[in-house]
């Protein structure tokens, strides 16, 4: 076979119109500037943080050797192109729970499906390939797109955390939801 000096891409987790990849050290340009910086991303992640390019790139080298999490872009299957980013994090094997985050930094691809289809392929393999029992998030209150795909997936409201996050001089709620093995929804890959 000969080799054409391209490398097809990775697809750790593959789906219909997305597909999961882990994170490279040649993608921290573009995560810095497309997803870090975001003025809505922000807003619905609640991000305050001010990053600079080395800062990112040592939570990069931090990440890489973390096994308690797994850190991947969602990527469009007809493109390649990075789309958004997600994550499980907090992997507790002994008591087979984890926690989830995601963020699409592309406005274009909001409200289409992507993001749920990449929360799906995500659940799936911690449910099926890391044997996990419960898988949680937060997300506030005012993020309803975000709620809806959530509830699409089988999360359910588990607790709210009342005005635990000041953003744009307003104080707003976190919602607290979690997923059992057995409530997981799956979205057809």
């Amino acid at each position: 076979m000969q080799s054409t000096g391209q490398y097809e891409p990775i697809k750790f987790l593959d789906g219909k119109r997305v597909y999961l990849r882990p994170m490279e050290n040649e993608d921290l340009d573009f995560f810095y500037t497309k997803a870090l910086w975001d003025k809505e991303g922000r807003r619905l992640t609640g991000t305050q943080t001010v990053f600079n390019r080395s800062g990112v790139q040592n939570w990069f080298e931090n990440i890489s050797s973390d096994n308690s999490r797994i850190d991947l872009f969602i990527c469009l299957q007809e493109s390649n192109q990075p789309i958004g980013d997600i994550a499980m994090l907090d992997i507790d094997h002994q008591n087979r729970n984890s926690v989830v985050r995601i963020s699409i930094f592309d406005h274009e691809f909001w409200g289409n499906g992507y993001g749920t289809e990449a929360m799906s392929l995500l659940l799936k393999y911690g449910f099926e390939i890391l044997n996990l029992h419960r898988i949680g998030l937060d997300v506030y209150s005012f993020n309803k797109r975000g709620i809806k795909s959530y509830e699409k997936l089988g999360f359910k409201q588990e607790g709210i955390i009342r005005d635990e996050l000041f953003y744009d001089g307003e104080y707003h709620d976190s919602i607290i939801m979690g997923v059992l093995k057995g409530e997981f929804n799956q979205i057809d890959n």
